[in-house]
């Protein structure tokens, strides 16, 4: 069986396309690797890229990406309204077929130590990987952004996984981990006060007592004149995108706000999508097996 490995490294760039073209190429550089998807946001100044192959081509590709982007992107004057501690923020490594997520772990792990010793950028694992309970959180280890770093790594409790407790003074640090599939959800609102984004995304986040399986902030889109809610979805079968959308939509209304428009950042499960299909369709008896597409791979599978 083929061995498949996803990961959707997120760098701190997105406004220079010159560097997120390097970015990109130093990952199509890899035979055995695909790069699935790109995608940039000026106003989060973040790229996120999507990309699957073995696992050893997979570790190659993302090595070749913090190659990049230590020497294009200076955390000193990297100004975006996503929170951020690296050059290359985080990495996941995603098992999808022929993989389980002990070896999704040692990958990381691989990887880590590997990061430390060619580009000396401390390095925290997180989800699945994760050396200690409190690590598992991403949001937790990003706490406090690149300009808390230096003093935050002092820390006992905050020493890096692989590295010394010094900050890369432009690359600040990284996390790597390993975890299931995430689906990246935003949702856009009809106003300009980001108290109201920050007021729905804490009503929604599973940590202030929202949704299960749903990490969420409120960040302003000022180019658009909007805010938005910024949503991680980590279990889209038991969290599905229905109901999160419906949450925001309700509490954005207490506000007078409307919702008018949503995003998905990366790629996203198809199983997500008719799931939303189902719902807001009605389809009485709805199955997967009425997607016409699938039924055509099927029929050709089976000879």
């Amino acid at each position: 069986m083929e061995r498949l490995v996803e990961s959707v490294p997120n760098v701190s760039e997105g406004r220079d396309r010159a560097a997120i073209e390097a970015l990109a190429a130093a990952l199509r550089a890899v035979p055995t690797v695909r790069l699935l998807d790109v995608q940039s946001d000026p106003d989060h100044h973040r790229t996120v890229f999507t990309l699957v192959g073995d696992p050893d081509g997979v570790a190659e590709a993302i090595l070749r990406l913090y190659g990049e982007a230590v020497p294009r992107i200076d955390l000193r004057v990297h100004r975006g309204e996503h929170p951020r501690m690296g050059a290359v923020d985080v990495v996941p490594f995603v098992p999808v077929r022929g993989v389980t997520m002990a070896d999704c772990v040692a990958l990381a792990r691989r990887v880590g130590e590997e990061v430390w010793e060619r580009f000396r950028i401390p390095v925290y694992l997180y989800e699945e990987a994760a050396s200690r309970p409190e690590r598992r959180d991403l949001a937790e280890i990003r706490r406090g952004e690149f300009e808390g770093f230096p003093e935050k790594i002092l820390r006992p409790e905050w020493a890096p996984d692989f590295g010394e407790r010094a900050v890369h003074p432009t690359a600040g640090v990284t996390a790597i981990g390993a975890r299931e599939f995430l689906i990246a959800f935003n949702v856009n609102l009809g106003t300009s006060d980001l108290r109201v984004a920050k007021a729905v995304a804490q009503a929604v986040r599973f940590s202030s007592g929202g949704l299960r399986y749903v990490k969420a902030i409120g960040l302003e889109l000022k180019e658009r004149g909007i805010v938005q809610v910024s949503m991680n979805l980590t279990n889209f079968r038991k969290t599905p995108l229905p109901r999160v959308l419906e949450l925001v939509r309700l509490e954005a209304a207490r506000y007078g706000v409307p919702v008018v428009g949503t995003e998905l950042v990366g790629l996203v499960p198809g199983e997500a999508l008719l799931h939303a299909a189902a719902h807001y369709l009605q389809v009485e008896d709805f199955s997967p097996g009425v997607v016409l597409e699938r039924r055509i791979e099927e029929a050709f599978a089976q000879g």
